[in-house]
């Protein structure tokens, strides 16, 4: 399947290492220096293109944590209708510190990663008049995204928007029974700007 020009840009946008700096300074009660990897990987590239994502406080950056697989998802040929698919990894500290050292990722595979089947992102997108496109995920209305890691369920909710200059994260960690937001972009999304581009690393 030939790629969609907005499938090869939300993934271009997507692929780097980033930091929430401006914002922590700005507001550190609310929103911890984060950096931020999202790395291409050569996953489901028949309709897709995956990227492996984790994140770490800026004072310990070997302590990477939730780490997930994203898959950016053509609907099909001909059609620009893209979704976001989460996967969780079976074994997470086979690939800790992956953002880091890509080497890590060469032998993941299909088998390794479960798919969290609450945990689609419906996509719109507008083109910018500067050229290029504003894409926006959100979990449809009635969706619950689950996981179960070490015995315990989790719940979370998720989002992000993406343009060529910044990436806003929605994520939220959701008490399962009261529904309500724990931790996560609590006070509006983490506004994350790239530092390093990863998107040669995608595999067309």
């Amino acid at each position: 399947m030939r790629y969609s020009a907005e499938l090869i840009a939300l993934a271009s946008y997507m692929a780097g290492e980033f930091d929430n700096q401006a914002q922590a300074i700005a507001d550190p009660a609310w929103y911890v220096h984060l950096r931020l990897w999202q790395r291409p990987v050569p996953l489901f590239t028949e309709d897709s293109i995956t990227l492996f994502a984790e994140q770490a406080n800026i004072v310990n950056l070997e302590k990477a944590y939730r780490p997930r697989i994203i898959r950016l998802r053509q609907r099909s040929e001909g059609n620009s209708s893209l979704e976001v698919q989460y996967y969780m990894l079976k074994d997470p500290a086979l690939v800790q510190g992956a953002g880091r050292d890509r080497e890590k990722l060469k032998t993941l595979t299909t088998e390794q990663i479960e798919f969290l089947p609450g945990c689609t992102l419906n996509l719109t997108q507008n083109t910018l008049a500067t050229q290029g496109y504003h894409f926006q995920a959100s979990l449809p209305p009635d969706a619950r995204c689950c996981f179960t890691y070490q015995g315990e369920t989790y719940q979370v909710s998720l989002g992000f928007e993406a343009t060529p200059e910044e990436f806003l994260t929605y994520d939220k960690g959701i008490d399962p029974q009261t529904g309500k937001a724990i931790w996560g972009a609590l006070l509006g999304p983490f506004r994350f700007t790239k530092r390093q581009d990863f998107s040669a690393e995608i595999a067309f």
